[in-house]
């Protein structure tokens, strides 16, 4: 669906920016990526020139609320967050200290960063999830996550689900071969026909036992991994790479992809098995949620500057935990300010 339509069909319904709408819906949930390019498109440029604190934050909602076809409520109810209706609250940036006041950081709520220039402009906007925003601190202070401990077994590869959860395989029963994701962009979202099966994902990836790739250092995790998404890629015949942080990382087949030459897993601010939804359009009126997710963990050792291969599980979220061990319960230390990189706002 085109952006437009979404404002159109938000003003037809005359929803106000409280009215509850479902994840996913196709004529009023704005995806992520949508919402970010109508609000660069809509807001960039406007002057804050001169205004209080207080009327600032109040005129960044209303412009907001124009944007997206909302009306501008005579005041601003103090509910979490501010726009429950599509999930997000606001935050304007001259400086790259994001505080957030008063309130947990979501997983899966929408952080709506708008960047303000010198001389008090709106120039930029970023849209992103609880999630992302904690891969922002450096500090170590801000650990919401979940971890588990991967065991490794005397198995080369193992399928760990048969068959993928009994929602997605409403989608992947319309899988056709002869399609291929070439077309595609990694990162692209799910398309009708091109959800490959788990256990044909499978026969394509365990072909990576043994594969190596050179180390790009002991300090470079991140690029390894990087690296590993990008084989992943290329063994699924996309002709494209891509990664936009988000999750999962080969969005376009609901797969993640992670690299151990550890035995701790982590696994973010959302639990594998949890049933929310993901900030994804439904697909034939089909909600996806994070369970429905694909895993794909890859043990490797480093030998003489290279990364080997040497085992490959391949599981839903929801059947994670029947696989591997979860370290105690959920781990919690937070801290509500993140220091923004240089570059937030350009990646």
């Amino acid at each position: 669906m085109k952006k437009e339509n979404f404002i159109k069909n938000i003003k037809n319904n005359k929803l106000t920016i409280y009215d509850p709408i479902e994840i996913g819906d196709k004529k009023l949930w704005i995806p992520t990526k949508e919402l970010q390019n109508i609000l660069l498109r809509e807001i960039c440029g406007i002057s804050l020139k001169g205004l209080p604190l207080r009327t600032r934050s109040k005129v960044v909602k209303s412009e907001v609320c124009k944007a997206l076809g909302y009306p501008i409520p005579k005041s601003f109810k103090k509910t979490k967050p501010r726009f429950s209706g599509q999930n997000f609250d606001t935050y304007s940036q001259k400086r790259n200290n994001l505080q957030v006041w008063n309130n947990d950081i979501e997983p899966t709520q929408r952080y709506v960063i708008l960047q303000i220039s010198e001389d008090d402009v709106i120039s930029n906007v970023k849209v992103c999830t609880g999630q992302e925003l904690a891969k922002l601190d450096k500090t170590g202070t801000l650990t919401q996550k979940f971890q588990a401990r991967l065991d490794v077994g005397d198995k080369e590869y193992e399928l760990i689900s048969k068959t993928d959860t009994s929602n997605l395989e409403k989608l992947t029963k319309k899988y056709d071969s002869k399609i291929k994701p070439n077309k595609c962009n990694p990162t692209d979202r799910l398309m009708i026909g091109t959800l490959i099966p788990i256990n044909e994902i499978f026969n394509i990836l365990k072909s990576l036992i043994g594969f190596k790739f050179k180390d790009v250092g002991a300090d470079q995790e991140r690029n390894r991994g990087a690296a590993l998404h990008k084989i992943v890629c290329e063994k699924l015949a996309y002709t494209s790479y891509a990664d936009n942080g988000q999750f999962p990382d080969i969005r376009n087949q609901l797969l993640e992809v992670k690299l151990q030459t550890s035995p701790t897993i982590d696994l973010g601010l959302v639990s594998p098995d949890s049933t929310e939804p993901l900030d994804i359009t439904k697909i034939n009126g089909i909600t996806v949620r994070h369970c429905d997710v694909r895993y794909a963990i890859f043990y490797a050792k480093i030998n003489n500057g290279y990364v080997e291969i040497k085992n490959f599980f391949l599981t839903t979220g929801e059947d994670f935990f029947t696989r591997f061990k979860q370290f105690q319960g959920r781990v919690i230390n937070k801290k509500r300010q993140l220091i923004l990189p240089r570059n937030f706002f350009d990646i």
